[in-house]
């Protein structure tokens, strides 16, 4: 297989054809229209001229005309030589900089970055595309390592406590009466439910969960999920407040998911707004989409946890365990399906003490493409 020539070589087969075509087009003046334009401008000058001297001067033309383009030719071979060899070497730094970065980037050193390299705004868009994309890899990179701790804690407890119980069965200190099939019951549903959300997330997040679309009323939404939680709600004395404007048009989505993110919020909600606190769940028209709302008066979040909420497993607090804070998936999940939607979900809030809302924010019925999660598939 030939082998193809380098930066280097195309660079200077471009200058030569470059070169190449301007001494033709020079030996075409020069000897081709040069002599006719030569005697032309005699006869104009001086009349006749004999023909030895008209002979004498058109070769002393082309023989000036010759030197002149030879001694060019050379010149111009010589500086598209020297410019070539000097632009591949200028030009070669960034690429091995960018190649050597790319293959310790694949080995797994995501803090590799690109410096600039002054050769223009077409290198600077590569080099920040580069830059990009290695923040992107170490951040998910950060996440997956994360995610893989948070996944071995959440499994831990309960694993755990199984394995203590069956232990404590095996060496007869337990029984297996009600409450040994109670305990046990409940680690591994807290382990299906566990399982059930990570695929939850997952698939939602890869496009790959088919939604059930139907048209439905917003204030049908904030009913049924307001319904879910209103015992738990009253359990702790908190108030719960329902309100959609009748002009909030239809959605089109799947009742189930998005009840299943109303009450995603709710829930944590709940968990965040002490007694006699208030949580209103709210709809209403926002333009060409619907604007769904859940308000608390509780502890508020902090201005640099907004920016994580959505994320799997994170916790403003560390310190709350799965009984009491949750996994930290519930509001991953709920994003993923806001966005199977065609939706978006953010958090904002004062700071700590002044309460927090969720915005979700869909297309009404007949606004915008259809859903992205309605593959086959989940």
């Amino acid at each position: 297989m030939t082998r193809r020539p380098g930066l280097t070589g195309r660079l200077v087969i471009a200058q030569l054809l470059v070169v190449l075509a301007g001494l033709l087009t020079l030996a075409a003046v020069a000897f081709v229209i040069g002599p006719p334009l030569l005697r032309r401008h005699l006869r104009r000058a001086v009349g006749t001229v004999s023909p030895q001297l008209s002979r004498h001067l058109e070769d002393a033309f082309l023989a000036a005309g010759g030197i002149a383009l030879a001694i060019g030719t050379a010149a111009s071979l010589t500086a598209a030589v020297a410019a070539s060899v000097l632009l591949t070497r200028r030009l070669s730094r960034p690429v091995r900089a960018l190649a050597d970065a790319a293959t310790r980037l694949a080995a797994g050193d995501y803090s590799t970055r690109l410096g600039p390299t002054r050769l223009g705004p077409e290198f600077d868009t590569l080099t920040n595309a580069f830059n990009t994309m290695a923040d992107a890899l170490e951040s998910t990179e950060r996440t997956r390592r994360r995610l893989l701790g948070d996944v071995a804690h959440e499994l831990r407890t309960p694993l755990a406590t199984i394995e203590a119980y069956l232990e404590g069965l095996a060496d007869g200190v337990r029984t297996l009466d009600a409450h040994t099939l109670q305990v046990l019951g409940a680690q591994t549903t807290r382990l299906h439910r566990l399982v059930e959300d990570i695929s939850l997330v997952s698939r939602a997040e890869e496009h790959r969960l088919t939604l059930a679309r139907a048209t439905v009323p917003a204030a049908r939404l904030l009913e049924a999920a307001a319904a879910a939680v209103r015992p738990a709600y009253a359990a702790k004395g908190v108030d719960l407040r329902v309100s959609a404007d009748p002009r909030t048009p239809a959605l089109e989505a799947d009742v189930d998911r998005l009840v299943q993110v109303l009450v995603n919020l709710l829930t944590n909600a709940l968990r965040h707004t002490p007694a006699d606190g208030t949580v209103t769940l709210a709809a209403q028209p926002a333009g060409a989409r619907v604007l769904l709302s859940v308000t608390d008066t509780g502890e508020g979040i902090a201005a640099e946890h907004l920016p994580h909420l959505f994320e799997r497993f994170y916790r403003a607090d560390p310190a709350r365990d799965r009984a009491h804070g949750g996994s930290g998936i519930g509001l991953a999940i709920a994003r993923a399906l806001v966005h199977a939607h065609g939706g978006t979900i953010n958090a904002d809030s004062a700071g700590s003490g002044t309460g927090a809302v969720f915005r979700i924010s869909l297309p009404a019925v007949g606004d915008g493409p259809g859903l992205q999660g309605n593959n086959a598939g989940g």
